[in-house]
């Protein structure tokens, strides 16, 4: 492994992006609540997505600096949509949840750590 992500604008992107979604799930925008919902995630649990969301672009920022972090994090971010794919594809919620959101970022997370870590 490198001493830093190469090239390190992936991650950056992927944190970018985690950030993001993490202040648009402190009070979940209706497309993330209805997204919540026909995945049938418990409202109980919702307040968890944020600062999980919120340590994941944490780890990938630190994993500039320290690989193995950014690395351990790009996989769990790839664990972490392969189970959001999972849950939509039980609930027969087939459409632009899976397809746009679920499945397009498991495909950056994947090409994240692919490329930038083990590349």
């Amino acid at each position: 492994m490198t001493v830093l992500p190469d090239p390190v604008w992936p991650v950056v992107v992927l944190a970018v992006i985690s950030f993001g979604d993490g202040l648009m799930c402190l009070r979940p925008l209706p497309f993330i609540a209805q997204c919540f919902e026909d995945v049938g995630w418990p409202r109980r649990l919702w307040w968890l997505m944020p600062p999980v969301k919120f340590a994941a672009a944490l780890g990938l920022v630190g994993g500039i600096w320290v690989p193995v972090l950014g690395l351990v994090t790009s996989a769990a971010l790839v664990a972490y949509f392969a189970i959001a794919i999972a849950m939509h594809v039980r609930a027969r919620d087939l459409g632009r949840n899976l397809f746009v959101n679920a499945t397009a970022m498991f495909l950056l997370c994947i090409g994240t750590l692919v490329y930038s870590f083990l590349g």
